[in-house]
């Protein structure tokens, strides 16, 4: 039988919610790790049972936990994401958390990734248990110049996320830095390269766009149908980008004018590369991160980005000045796909029918950080 797991993390623990196919009827676990700001909770789509929680607790610090029978039990990395300690007298760098956690290529079992705040890229290849540095990046001169300071960085902290792994080819990877914009490796980390061309800086300040200490992205999504597209909700807008192109495309100036194109998340549709999900937020000049007016809803195109329908039913009409953090939207592989948002306020939101009617499900949980979807 069919079963949707969401995997809700927040600032003050992580929850589990089950139905069946049909969507209608959910079933709560938890809290787990109750107190603690769980960043990231990810099921290892390898086996379907292996569950990696990334962690910030009051007494262990920043950490990684394992669990390998859906959270029953947990076990703590025995070596979580760190920095190479800094040479006598020369300052160095902590992890404050760990923000993103990927699983590996279908073929790598037991590998995953990790991107930490400050920015860091962390392996392991222990299912979890102990984690290094991975490639050169951490440390290198470049992007230790590309990140900026700790103080200049997003208000919630600078950090590395979206890791993404080509379907295709293990040895391809993207990840996005806030800041210090987006980067590929076709060497399995050994290089890195900048891919920047045609995202946008913040107007008013005297910002090189060619440097990526400049770009924010927001997030980054790989189209499970056709990896050569990839989707940016971005500080500056929606773009998209279709390799072998090096160039990615404001496909956000086609939102309504009075929405805009500004905001943390989107999501895309599993088995069709035009139709792509986003929830805005107020990206006037003082960014407040709420709903627009106070009015959310989710815009979705089906034509990769030339145009966009609002969808909004079932949510509230007004007075309602929640948004959606990066990590916190995302979709099934069911057909028809549903779709799922958490808030800002601790509510948890679905659709069953690709965004056309909502439905809040949960209410009163701690500020949402992150949602992920797994098809059973």
């Amino acid at each position: 039988m069919t079963t949707i797991a969401l995997l809700v993390s927040t600032r003050k623990g992580a929850w589990i919610f089950r139905a069946d196919a049909m969507r209608t009827t959910w079933a709560v676990d938890g809290p787990h790790f109750l107190g603690h700001i769980i960043s990231h909770l990810v099921l290892d789509p390898r086996d379907q049972i292996t569950l990696l929680a990334a962690a910030k607790t009051g007494h262990l610090g920043p950490t990684i936990f394992r669990s390998t029978d859906w959270g029953s039990t947990w076990q703590e990395a025995a070596r979580p994401p760190a920095f190479a300690k800094a040479p006598e007298g020369e300052a160095g760098r902590a992890v404050d958390h760990t923000f993103w956690l990927t699983p590996a290529h279908s073929n790598e079992p037991n590998v995953w990734y990790a991107g930490t705040s400050p920015q860091g890229l962390f392996r392991s290849a222990d299912g979890g248990m102990t984690w290094a540095a991975f490639s050169s990046i951490n440390d290198d001169p470049q992007y230790r110049e590309w990140m900026g300071s700790e103080k200049d960085g997003t208000p919630d902290g600078p950090k590395l996320h979206s890791i993404i792994v080509d379907p295709r080819d293990p040895s391809h990877l993207y990840f996005g830095m806030s800041g210090g914009g987006v980067h590929e490796s076709l060497d399995r980390g050994e290089t890195w390269r900048v891919l920047i061309t045609g995202m946008g800086v913040v107007e008013g300040y005297d910002f090189d766009p060619s440097k990526p200490t400049f770009h924010d992205p927001h997030c980054l999504r790989i189209c499970p149908s056709n990896p050569n597209r990839i989707y940016q909700q971005n500080h500056c807008g929606i773009y998209r980008i279709d390799r072998p192109s090096e160039c990615w495309v404001r496909i956000g100036r086609n939102m309504p004018k009075e929405v805009g194109d500004i905001g943390f998340t989107m999501t895309v549709h599993p088995r069709d590369d035009q139709t792509a999900w986003v929830f805005p937020m107020d990206g006037t000049a003082v960014w407040p991160r709420t709903s627009p007016d106070g009015k959310p809803a989710v815009y979705r195109t089906q034509d990769g980005g030339e145009t966009w329908q609002r969808k909004d039913a079932g949510m509230p009409r007004e007075q309602a000045w929640w948004t959606v953090k990066r990590q916190a939207m995302c979709c099934d592989s069911h057909d028809p796909v549903g779709l799922y948002f958490g808030t800002t306020s601790g509510e948890l939101w679905i659709s069953r029918d690709e965004g056309r009617n909502w439905q809040c499900i949960a209410q009163h949980l701690p500020e949402i950080y992150a949602v992920e979807a797994a098809v059973l």
